[in-house]
């Protein structure tokens, strides 16, 4: 029997799906959590992909992790917990090209990508939908600039070390970012009050 889960990184709970499905079976939930939870504790606060093949017959049981989402290990990269809902308009993040070929090298066994520089690029397009700026640009900019070949020496060197200057001049980029930013959404939400207020006065 098989069964997928997603679970929490290092911090899986007992649940009744779980519960029905391993009760009948003879199989000890709170020992399937245990291992659960020891294989996964590296992600935790991530979504983990966790697949159970019971065998009834024995009682006993197999668990195979998979990495979490490129999306989650995106957002763990800067520490956030959720995507830009806007992401035209409004940035979540600023990464280095190292921290895009760590979480490339990372999920390569499940990008059915044929090279790292291929995944690199796959990585760097899940960027753009999630609000994420690369080396102080655009994610659809730096998937042009892989793809030409800009970062081959970094691929190629497999990198995925920041350096701490490199690092606090992403951060401090991104911080003029999100000030442009949050004056930008203050005055459209005025603006938009005042479309409000306008409308109720008709």
């Amino acid at each position: 029997m098989q069964i997928k889960l997603l679970v929490d990184g290092g911090s899986m709970k007992p649940g009744p799906a779980l519960s029905q499905k391993l009760g009948p079976a003879g199989i000890p939930i709170n020992k399937v959590i245990e291992k659960i939870n020891e294989e996964t504790k590296n992600f935790k606060g991530m979504k983990v992909p966790v697949e159970l093949e019971v065998n009834t017959k024995t009682k006993t049981f197999e668990i195979q992790i998979f990495s979490p989402p490129v999306s989650e290990l995106l957002k763990k990269e800067i520490g956030a917990t959720k995507g830009s809902g806007a992401h035209k308009k409004q940035q979540i993040g600023n990464i280095s090209i190292e921290q895009v070929i760590s979480v490339a090298k990372t999920k390569m066994p499940n990008l059915l990508c044929r090279s790292l520089k291929t995944a690199t690029s796959t990585v760097a397009g899940t960027c753009a939908s999630l609000g994420i700026l690369i080396e102080n640009k655009s994610a659809i900019e730096v998937v042009h600039e892989i793809n030409q070949g800009k970062y081959d020496k970094e691929i190629k060197e497999e990198k995925t070390n920041t350096e701490p200057e490199k690092r606090e001049r992403l951060d401090k980029h991104f911080k003029d970012v999100k000030k442009a930013q949050d004056i930008l959404l203050a005055q459209e939400k005025a603006a938009q009050d005042a479309k409000e207020v306008k409308e109720v006065k008709k």
